[in-house]
């Protein structure tokens, strides 16, 4: 079964076409990496995806129905959930009252503004679930401020599994990791449910060659290239455009 279904998409800002054209597939429950240059239209197209920009042309089909022009907040009560590259914490906060907000935030009670969300206990123990996903139950009365980079980020993706999405948009989510941090990423990644579909954005060679089970290459807003790992890996195109690499030398990280 399709999760998602992407016909003939475009997106002209002006007289750019950040995407012209883009057709492709995602089966339920498959990791499909979005890889590029600078400039090749991966952030636009999750924009059009989640709805935060309105495409030119084209459809967009989620689990069969129609979202194109769709708001956020319906395609989000539908099932999809996305996290950022810049992540949208509240800083001055703690990691508990940081999950505790995005969980209410779901709920039919989040306009409910006299009762103080410790009244629930169902959402405390949903929030050490989350927390303990990301190895952050530990950290729950620490300040986001006062949290590493890479825990900030591990925290954004829990924050992002709040409403059991159906569809899980990643932008470069080990973006300014270590590869020690990076690695904690993949392995959450991995061990998401299948009943999860992911879709992630990545600069990250390891992240893409250690979770992609299919890759899409974009390049001026276009698909160039679209395969397995090693299919991508082993392509001429890629490598010349994406990798800037001659033919006959590894991609890097793709081992």
């Amino acid at each position: 079964m399709e999760a998602v279904t992407v016909e003939e998409l475009s997106k002209d800002f002006g007289g750019v076409h950040a995407l012209r054209d883009v057709s492709f597939t995602v089966e339920v429950g498959e990791r499909l990496v979005i890889i590029g240059p600078n400039g090749a239209g991966k952030t636009t197209l999750f924009n059009l995806l989640n709805g935060q920009q309105s495409a030119s042309a084209g459809r967009i089909y989620f689990y069969g129905q129609e979202v194109t022009r769709m708001a956020i907040h319906r395609r989000a009560h539908l099932g999809m959930a996305r996290s950022f590259q810049i992540a949208n914490l509240f800083p001055n906060l703690t990691v508990l009252y940081n999950a505790l907000l995005a969980l209410q935030g779901t709920q039919p009670f989040r306009f409910q503004m006299f009762r103080s969300i410790t009244a629930y206990k169902s959402m405390f123990a949903r929030a050490r679930e989350l927390l303990g996903i990301v190895a952050l139950w530990e950290k729950r009365d620490d300040l986001v401020q006062n949290i590493a980079h890479g825990e900030q980020e591990k925290l954004e993706l829990a924050l992002s599994l709040a409403s059991e999405p159906k569809l899980l948009l990643l932008d470069e989510p080990t973006s300014g990791l270590t590869a020690a941090e990076g690695a904690e990423i993949i392995d959450i990644i991995h061990d998401l449910g299948t009943d999860i579909t992911v879709l992630i954005i990545a600069h990250d060679m390891d992240l893409a060659f250690g979770v992609a089970e299919r890759i899409i290459v974009l390049h001026y807003g276009q698909i160039i290239a679209e395969g397995t790992p090693e299919e991508i890996q082993a392509n001429s195109r890629v490598k010349e455009i994406y990798m800037g690499i001659e033919e006959g030398k590894e991609i890097a990280g793709a081992n």
